[in-house]
């Protein structure tokens, strides 16, 4: 019998908890909160659970390295639903005040649109590419091994 491994990890404000290249879900309103993942190599499946043992989910483990994000229909609507929840129709706030940007600051965007000032080092920059050109030359020239197979 394979003993089963624990990790700690931490809920993303995402409520995703990583393990090795992989991202599982748990239901929202964890973010922050050390879990801890368990599972045995030999098996499919994984268990979340909170530093009481009290089981958060359970997920079928995601190929190791595969990037992969592994989410519970649940956890997905009951997120949805936080998200929502917090959105409000209320007036913008009052305290925040639109004010339009400055002389300085009206003088100083129409310069950098205006371009690099006459003799500025962006102008003196000169690029040799014939080097490059050169180097291209011969990987041109040089048979690709189809080619050499086929003179053979």
């Amino acid at each position: 019998m394979t003993a089963e491994l624990e990790v700690e990890r931490t809920v993303s404000p995402q409520s995703l908890v990583a393990l090795d290249g992989n991202f599982y879900s748990v239901p929202p309103g964890l973010p922050g909160v050390t879990v801890k993942v368990l599972y045995r190599l030999c098996e499919d499946d994984l268990r979340i659970v909170t530093a009481g043992r009290a089981v958060v989910t359970c997920h079928r483990r995601a190929p190791r390295g595969a990037g992969q994000t592994v989410r519970d229909d649940g956890h997905v609507i009951a997120l949805e639903r936080a998200v929502l929840s917090s959105f409000s129709d209320r007036a913008p706030c009052k305290t925040k005040v639109r004010k339009p940007p400055s002389a300085a600051a009206l003088a100083e965007a129409e310069r950098l649109r205006e371009g690099p000032a006459a003799g500025s080092s962006a102008e003196r920059v000169e690029i040799d590419l014939t080097h490059y050109a050169a180097v291209a030359d011969r990987l041109r020239s040089v048979p690709s091994p189809k080619q050499e197979e086929s003179s053979e």
